[in-house]
This record gives C-alpha cells, sequence and structure tokens, in this order.
C-alpha cells in the first residue's frame, strides 16, 4: 500500500453516493449513526485487506431509496439486510455468481455501467433541484446550488490530478460544521438489536430486497469486477463476483445484526476512487478508518453534523463519477457491441435493471443460439 496525497484524494471521491442516503437513513428512519458507519466502515477496511485495490464501499442504492421513501424503520431494514446479505454470502460461497457471469457478454455489462452513470447524474442533479427533505434546513436555493454544483463538477472533471476531492470534501466538513454549530456530542450513538417477525421479515423480503437484488448482481458483483479487470489489469482478476457477493453479504449480515446501514460495492464508485487517484488498498484502509473513528468517536452527534454538508459539493463529485463511468464504454467495438450497451443502459435507466439484464440476456443470446444452430445444420448437409 502506498499512502500519499492521491490515494486520499481517491479515498473521499465516492462520498456523492454514501453520504445523502446514510443522512436519510439517519435523519428520516432513526437509524444509530454508529451503526450506519460502522459496518461501511469495517467492510472498507476488510476490502482493503482482501482485495488490496479501491474497491468501494456504498449503501444499497434500490434499498435505501425504497426504504427512505416509505419511512421504513428500523427492524425492516435490518431484516432486509440479514435476508440479502445471506442470499449473497450463500451465493458467492458457492461460487455461483462466478458461474453466472459466464453468461454475460462485456457489451451487457457496459450497458449496466452506462445505467449507473446515467443514475448517477440523476440523482446529481436532483441534490440540487430538489433536496433530500434531511438536507432541508440547510440546502440553498437552487438558483445558488446549481452554479456551485457545475463549479464542483469543473473543478473535479479538470483538477482531479491535483487532489480536489481533498479540498471539495475538506470544505464542505468545514461549512458543515459551521452551520451545526461548530460542537459534536463525543461517543457513539446506542446499537440495538432488531425485533424480527414473519410481518417484518416478509416485508423486508417484497418490499426491500427483490428490488435491489438484480441491482446487486449487476453492478455490486459484474460491473464492479469488470471495472476493476479495466483498471488494473492483472491485479483486477481477484475481484470476481463470487468475492464480492461474499464481502458485502457477510457485512450486511452485520448491518442486519446492529440495525445498521445495507452495504454493497458498486462498479461508479470503484471509477471515482480510481479517476481521483486511488491505486492501492491504502484508499479503502483510509476511508474505513475514518468512517470507524467518526462511528464510535462522535457517532451520537452526527445526526446533527451530517445533514449541513453542502449538496454542491456532493452532486458535483457524484457527477463527476458518473461522466467519468459512462466513458467505460469508449472500448466498445462494432455496432452490435454498442447497440446491446445502449439498450441495456436505456431499459435499465428508465425502467429498471432487472428488465434491462432480461432484454439484454434475449438481445445478445437469442440471435447467437440461432446462429450456431444454423452453422450446425450447414455443416450437417451434405
Amino acid at each position: 500500500m502506498k499512502f500519499d496525497q492521491r490515494e486520499f484524494a481517491g479515498a473521499v471521491a465516492d462520498l456523492g453516493v454514501f453520504v445523502p442516503i446514510a443522512v436519510a437513513l439517519i435523519v428520516s428512519n432513526g437509524l444509530s449513526a454508529t451503526a450506519v458507519l460502522l459496518p461501511a466502515g469495517l467492510l472498507y477496511v476488510t476490502v482493503a485487506l482482501v482485495y488490496r485495490l479501491p474497491v468501494p464501499v456504498q449503501p444499497l442504492k434500490a434499498f435505501g431509496a425504497i426504504a427512505i421513501a416509505k419511512g421504513l424503520g428500523s427492524d425492516e431494514i435490518a431484516a432486509g439486510a440479514l435476508l440479502i446479505g445471506a442470499m449473497f454470502l450463500v451465493a458467492g460461497r458457492l461460487g455461483l455468481l462466478d458461474v453466472l457471469a459466464r453468461a454475460f457478454p462485456r457489451a451487457l455489462v457496459r450497458g449496466v455501467q452506462l445505467t449507473v452513470g446515467l443514475l448517477f447524474l440523476k440523482i446529481s442533479w436532483g441534490l440540487v433541484t430538489d433536496p433530500p427533505k434531511s438536507f432541508a434546513a440547510h440546502a440553498l436555493d437552487v438558483q445558488w446550488a446549481l452554479p456551485l454544483a457545475v463549479l464542483a463538477l469543473v473543478l473535479a472533471l479538470t483538477l482531479r490530478r491535483y487532489a480536489i476531492s481533498i479540498a471539495l470534501v475538506g470544505t464542505g466538513v468545514v461549512v458543515a460544521l459551521v452551520l451545526a454549530g461548530g460542537q459534536l456530542e463525543l461517543g457513539p450513538s446506542a446499537l440495538s438489536l432488531p425485533s424480527l417477525d414473519g410481518s417484518v421479515l416478509l416485508t423486508a423480503l417484497t418490499v426491500l430486497v427483490l428490488p435491489q437484488a438484480p441491482l446487486s448482481f449487476a453492478n455490486s458483483c459484474l460491473a464492479t469486477a469488470d471495472a476493476a479487470r479495466v483498471y488494473f489489469g492483472k491485479d483486477g482478476e481477484r475481484v470476481r463476483p463470487g468475492r464480492l457477493a461474499t464481502s458485502f453479504g457477510t457485512a450486511n449480515l452485520l448491518a442486519g445484526a446492529v440495525s445498521g446501514m445495507p452495504v454493497c460495492h458498486g462498479a461508479g464508485g470503484m471509477t471515482a476512487h480510481y479517476k481521483f487517484g486511488a491505486r492501492t488498498g491504502a484508499a479503502p484502509l483510509v476511508m474505513g478508518t475514518a468512517l470507524l473513528f467518526l462511528a464510535v468517536a462522535v457517532g451520537a452527534g452526527l445526526a446533527g453534523v451530517l445533514p449541513a454538508f453542502p449538496l454542491p459539493v456532493l452532486a458535483g463529485l457524484l457527477a463527476t463519477a458518473g461522466v467519468l463511468h459512462i466513458a467505460l464504454l469508449r472500448d466498445l467495438q462494432g455496432a452490435r457491441d454498442w447497440a446491446l450497451a445502449l439498450l441495456v443502459g436505456g431499459v435499465g435507466f428508465e425502467l429498471n435493471l432487472l428488465w434491462a439484464l432480461a432484454a439484454g440476456l434475449a438481445a445478445w443470446w437469442i440471435p447467437y443460439g440461432f446462429g450456431r444452430l444454423q452453422a450446425r445444420l450447414a455443416e450437417a448437409t451434405p
């Protein structure tokens, strides 16, 4: 590992996804700040030691969005974390995902990455034009927020080699502390075991887990493993779909046990870490250590400070990651690959990734299967 300015800059580059969902779950859904940060911090430290690469840790995005929109409590969120954790841990340990991944051509994976990039841009736009309720007390009017977000985007794109993400996040931290009164309550916030019954488990399964599972498979496993190979070559080969499922599946069992925030990996997060300078496990180790420190040292006071973090900074970082992530499509060759990637990306963005994966697999394999059949029939014809 190499601890330098670029690794530190890469470490904080993915906060645009992490902070809004974490804050909403703490403020709107009543989760303990320590319970939210603890599983994420431990998973960051784990990936630093296991993969020795900047593998990202993010909230479960569809899961979190649904939980926030429906106002679900900590018990339903914990049950969902336990269910999805067990599902992916078992699938990862049995090697099922590594086998299944072979059916997905590169163009289809690029389509998934296009979906994620477009969603990042959409979320960024929403952060400044329709701020989440958890940030409402300190949110700027759109006529100020939008230009500041564009400025953050331009700075992040043009100066990312100069550790601009550290400056942006550092500015955001100072602003948040000032707006929140400059004081933090010391110590962790309370942890609690979930109260589970059949009704809670059924709600978690149908409302949270089933919508999230296709996204976790496609983005957290397939697309993240592919991004690792693109960015790190041979070293990236140890980031396999099954190993990724195992690592975030295990973390979600912990998240569920302490009524915390469910977590995953994400290809967009890997792009953010990499493009801002991270090249080794130092970046996730720095980020994990910081999250663990915050969870234990000041978790009790974070609910009052995090909602004051300036949204234009988060929007700028997130939009930068989205633009750079879409750039992964540049290695596609041929009309068929581009058509498949655009099909999957469009369907995934407009509908959801389950339909996108189904459409992509059908578009790729049905003509391929008929082609092989025709070739074999031709060879067999005397």
